[in-house]
C-alpha cells in the first residue's frame, strides 16, 4: 500500500473514540500499544491484555451479558462477593452464568506483506502461540492471541455450582493466565 494511503488510514483510525466495551485501554496493553502505534508502518485496531468475566451463557451476543469484566488479578473474597450478587438477583433467577478468563489479544494492521511478516517474527520470538495474518486484499492484519484461558458455568438458577475449594484453584489459575498474557505483551515490547 502506498505509504501517504497507510498514513491517512493510520490516523483516521487512531483518531477514533474507543469502541470497547470497557471505554478505555487496558493498562497492561497500552505501553505496547503505544510502541507499536509510534512505528511508522504499523497501527492497532483492537487489543485486551487478557481478563475475567462473569456473564450470562448464551450463544446470541448482545447488551447486557456481561456481568463483571475484571482486567486485573482477583480474589476470592471479590469473587465470592461477585457471585454472590448476582446469585441473589432475580433478574438472572433462570440463567446460568459461566466464569472465563480470557487472553491477551492484539490486532495490528500493516503497510505491507513484508511488514506483516516482521510483526509475526517478533510475535512468535515472544511466545505469542496464536498469531497469524488475515490479508483482506486492502491491508495486511497480524493477529496475535495467548493460549492461556478458562471457562465453565458457574451459577445455574441461582445456585453456586463450585466449592470454595475449586474458587480458590480457579483463582490461582486464572491469576497466573493473566500474567502469563503480560508477560508475553513486555517480550513483544522489548523486541519491538
Amino acid at each position: 500500500m502506498p505509504d501517504d494511503i497507510f498514513q491517512r488510514r493510520k490516523k483516521d483510525t487512531l483518531s477514533k473514540s474507543d469502541r470497547s466495551s470497557k471505554k478505555s485501554i487496558d493498562n497492561n496493553i497500552s505501553f505496547l500499544c503505544n510502541k507499536i502505534n509510534s512505528l511508522r508502518n504499523y497501527y492497532t485496531t483492537s487489543s485486551c491484555s487478557g481478563r475475567i468475566i462473569l456473564m450470562i451463557d448464551q450463544e446470541k451476543k448482545g447488551e447486557g451479558l456481561f456481568l463483571k469484566n475484571y482486567h486485573d488479578l482477583i480474589s476470592l473474597n471479590q469473587l465470592k462477593k461477585d457471585l454472590s450478587e448476582i446469585k441473589n438477583n432475580k433478574k438472572y433467577r433462570n440463567k446460568i452464568v459461566k466464569f472465563k478468563q480470557e487472553p491477551c489479544i492484539i490486532h495490528i494492521v500493516c503497510r505491507n506483506l513484508e511488514d506483516a511478516e516482521k510483526m509475526l517474527d517478533n510475535a512468535q520470538l515472544s511466545s505469542w502461540k496464536r498469531t497469524g495474518i488475515i490479508a483482506t486484499g486492502r491491508r495486511f492484519v497480524v493477529e496475535m492471541s495467548g493460549t492461556e484461558k478458562l471457562e465453565f458455568p458457574i451459577i445455574d438458577k441461582n445456585k453456586i455450582l463450585v466449592s470454595d475449594d475449586f474458587l480458590n484453584l480457579i483463582i490461582e489459575k486464572s491469576n497466573n493466565n493473566l500474567k502469563k498474557s503480560w508477560e508475553k505483551i513486555k517480550k513483544l515490547w522489548k523486541l519491538l
